[in-house]
């Protein structure tokens, strides 16, 4: 079957932004305006369950009013293909932004024309910074009180290091917003009624009729009129960097370039990184939706104007590049599996090549093949079967057996595997347990199947109390996984009390020589080891290096050595956490010809590490989050307060509209059940985020308690 869309007419796009800045609003309007959908639903109306967007269907996202997990929609708009991804904006659900991110080739960024840059939408323009996707601002919800755009965009530019390129400005804000002048065409495009099918006008652009017409008179929306001839110029000599014979003839006969030849050099500065145009809108009020897709198709890129894809060998390094086109061998990337009515779902990108149902193919990341049976193009929930995907197709495929998120499909005759994705580690764990004995067996089921789809989930046994622990990223995404286990799987759980993922370290060096002999009739056990622990850097993790010479310890048994000290570390002498941070230089060590090998190596190894490790002055790290509380003034002073109690550092302070922001890193087991008491403090008027920042020591009279509380248990 031919090719239905030309690659180059084809744009994968998410929609990110930190929670509440509207992004399921927008990606709502976006599938109005496309014709994909006739009706319209509002986040805030679906928390009875009775109705939901499209993209928020689960019922945990109609009951909170988020995101969750991220869904792709399939829209087309002037003849382009956009394939839509609406990701959350939660810091829980941060993995599902970077998955996103990993396999998209472009990003609209929404932000919020009140608050300007959050905190999550800081995560996530680091995320997109990482995989060098291009991206357009849109700042929305102008239409709010407190809204100020060029804060907004000052932010931006000062808060993200980015270079914020003004391709259009409002026209009034808050209850007199009436729409945007796009400066590339020079018009004004105005609204005088906020339903969905309003048309809107076109002026010409004249300042004084501008003010005069819309009855402008706040201060800030007049500097934005009068800004525009400013802007422009600014825009002209920004775009003409990127086209010297554009910039010649401007030069040499002084006539500004044609709005072809802006968009062509927006969109070459755009895919190349050198800024970032920004939009303005009111997506909930139906104002500028349209001219986003109009960006999105003029300014985002195609698969083929990206970078081509990076192979890697097994062991992670580069080693070459998979051109994006259908003549290329096939080749993909899961992004995602999803267990639904459908049954297991694997969301794949398309690299390159040709892939249609019924073709064996390799994963080449496992070394198992996979035969292609059930092939769907999502539309948020809903699955339309298709029988071929090509190069820079989003899709599913059911019920694959060997595949997980981010390994690799292939052509076996040609096999590859694609640059990885990163995932964060968790932070907070939990003990959880079936609400009823019997069920035991379809409770793990259910909790295998959830871990397998969300790789910022962890699943472990506590190998002194047996329980069955699950980390995760938060206390809302813990929360969120259980709820989720009731709804697809039919089984309920308890959780227990959430717990902090404490590390150990050590802080200074300590050389020990351990030797293991057993002997019990018939050939013994021996094997000696001079390990050199050494601390690292904070992030450094753990690192092994053999500086034996002359054969003292043989080349065979040195990696089990290091296999050893691996998993002895997982085990800290301090209160049974994993250790972290730390260098073993294995120095020195003896065999015996007969009852050396293998094995008397790991435990000569895992004993040296426990022998060794308390003379090494070992401390407690814990997590330390970056919190920041909005709240109205008049609270200021109770929730610094209270922020220093929880052993808090208050960083700074930032207006956010009507309030004020405050920026702190707080350690992450004093913020269990912060909200409620944040509500009751505030009279329910702050809110506050959190994402992980770092390891850092504990005090010493909490290390106390905390190992204290530990042995307790043990006992």
């Amino acid at each position: 079957m031919p090719r239905q869309t030309p690659l180059s007419d084809i744009r994968n796009i998410g929609i990110i932004a930190h929670v509440d800045a509207g992004k399921t609003t927008t990606t709502e309007r976006i599938l109005y305006y496309t014709g994909r959908k006739h009706t319209i639903v509002d986040v805030h109306a679906t928390k009875d369950l009775k109705s939901s967007t499209t993209t928020d269907y689960m019922e945990q996202e109609q009951k909170r009013g988020i995101t969750i997990q991220s869904a792709a929609v399939s829209v087309f708009w002037r003849g382009k293909k956009i394939n839509v991804i609406d990701t959350p904006g939660h810091v829980d659900f941060t993995i599902e932004v970077n998955r996103s991110l990993r396999v998209l080739d472009g990003a609209v960024v929404v932000f919020d024309g009140v608050a300007g840059v959050e905190p999550q939408s800081e995560t996530n323009w680091r995320l997109a910074d990482n995989y060098n996707v291009p991206r357009l601002c849109y700042v929305n919800k102008m239409d709010r009180s407190g809204a100020n755009f060029r804060r907004c965009v000052d932010m931006i530019r000062n808060r993200l290091g980015a270079r914020p390129l003004c391709v259009q400005v409002p026209l009034g804000s808050e209850d007199n917003f009436r729409g945007m002048v796009d400066l590339v065409e020079m018009k004004a495009y105005v609204w005088f009624s906020d339903d969905k099918d309003a048309k809107w006008e076109v002026w010409e652009i004249n300042e004084d009729e501008l003010i005069s017409k819309l009855n402008l008179t706040v201060h800030e929306d007049i500097e934005n009129i009068k800004s525009i001839r400013g802007l422009r110029t600014e825009l002209i000599d920004t775009c003409l960097e990127h086209d010297e014979a554009a910039m010649e003839a401007y030069l040499d006969s002084g006539e500004e370039p044609s709005a072809d030849t802006l968009r062509a050099c927006l969109r070459k500065g755009t895919i190349g990184g050198a800024f970032n145009p920004v939009l303005c809108g009111s997506s909930y009020k139906n104002k500028g939706v349209p001219q986003v897709l109009d960006a999105v198709v003029d300014y985002l890129p195609a698969p083929t104007d990206v970078e081509a894809i990076k192979t890697v060998d097994e062991d992670g390094n580069p080693n070459g590049e998979r051109i994006s086109s259908d003549d290329a061998p096939f080749s993909a990337l899961a992004f995602k599996v999803i267990n639904d009515t459908y049954g297991s779902m694997t969301f794949i990108r398309v690299y390159s090549g040709v892939l249609t149902k019924g073709m064996s193919v390799l994963n080449s990341t496992r070394g198992k093949r996979e035969k292609i049976g059930r092939m769907v193009e999502m539309f948020a929930k809903e699955a339309n079967p298709i029988e071929e995907a090509r190069a820079g197709d989003i899709l599913a495929l059911v019920s694959l057996t060997e595949t997980d998120t981010g390994d690799t499909l292939c052509d076996a005759s040609s096999p590859v595997i694609l640059e990885r994705m990163r995932f964060p580690e968790p932070v907070i764990s939990v003990s959880v347990e079936p609400k009823t004995k019997g069920e035991q067996e379809k409770f793990s089921n259910a909790l295998g199947k959830l871990v397998r789809a969300d790789p910022s989930l962890r699943l472990e046994t506590d190998r002194e109390t047996g329980q069955t622990i699950l980390r995760g990223m938060g206390e809302l995404h813990l929360e969120v996984t259980l709820d989720r286990m009731r709804t697809e799987f039919g089984v309920e759980g308890n959780m227990g009390k959430p717990q902090v993922a404490y590390r150990e370290a050590i802080t200074k060096p300590v050389e020990y020589t351990y030797t293991h002999k057993k002997q019990t009739g018939g050939s013994g056990q021996f094997a000696e080891v001079k390990i050199v622990f050494e601390p690292l850097e904070r992030g450094t993790g753990f690192e092994f290096v053999d500086e034996t010479v002359g054969g003292t310890v043989p080349r065979e048994y040195v990696p089990s050595v290091k296999k050893g000290l691996e998993m002895q570390k997982e085990d800290g002498v301090l209160a049974g956490y994993p250790t972290v941070d730390f260098r073993a230089r294995l120095v020195d060590g003896k065999y015996h010809d007969v009852d050396s090998n293998a094995l008397t190596f790991e435990i000569a190894a895992k004993a040296c590490f426990r022998e060794a490790m308390p003379k090494g002055a070992p401390i407690l790290l814990e997590p330390v989050m970056k919190v920041e509380v909005v709240t109205p003034e008049d609270y200021l002073g109770d929730v610094i307060g209270d922020v220093n109690r929880r052993r808090g550092t208050v960083l700074g302070q930032l207006e956010r509209g009507a309030n004020i922001a405050v920026e702190a890193n707080v350690p992450l087991n004093e913020m269990f059940g912060y909200i409620g008491q944040l509500r009751g403090m505030t009279s329910g008027r702050a809110s506050y985020t959190m994402e992980f920042s770092h390891y850092e020591p504990v005090p010493r009279n909490v290390t106390e308690e905390i190992v204290a509380g530990r042995n307790s248990k043990a006992a």
